[in-house]
C-alpha cells in the first residue's frame, strides 16, 4: 500500500507535533497532500476512473476545509504549512 504505518508516522512527526498526533492540522493537510498527489498520479493513467476522480475531489476539498480553519485560527501555521508544503495561497 502506498500509505504504510511508518511512512504516515513519518509524515505525522515532519509537519505534526509528533508521530503519534494524528489529530493535529498540519499533520491532516500534509497526509492529504501525500494521498492527492497519489490519486492524481493514478488519474493521468487512468484517465476515466471517475470514482477515484471523486475521490480526489473530496480530498482536496477536505484540505481546504482544514487549511481555512488554519487561516482563521492561526494565520502564522497556515503560512508554515503552505510553504512546507509548497501549496498555493488559496485562501483570501
Amino acid at each position: 500500500m502506498y500509505l504504510s504505518t511508518e511512512y504516515k508516522a513519518d509524515i505525522f512527526a515532519k509537519h505534526g507535533k509528533g508521530a503519534t498526533d494524528t489529530g493535529s492540522a498540519e499533520g491532516q493537510v500534509a497526509l492529504f497532500t501525500a494521498r492527492i498527489a497519489h490519486l492524481t498520479g493514478h488519474l493521468k493513467q487512468n484517465k476515466k476512473d471517475f470514482s477515484t476522480q471523486l475521490s480526489l475531489q473530496k480530498l482536496v476539498g477536505k484540505r481546504r476545509a482544514i487549511l481555512a480553519y488554519l487561516y482563521k485560527k492561526d494565520i502564522n501555521r497556515y503560512r508554515a504549512i503552505i510553504k512546507a508544503l509548497e501549496l498555493r495561497d488559496i485562501i483570501k
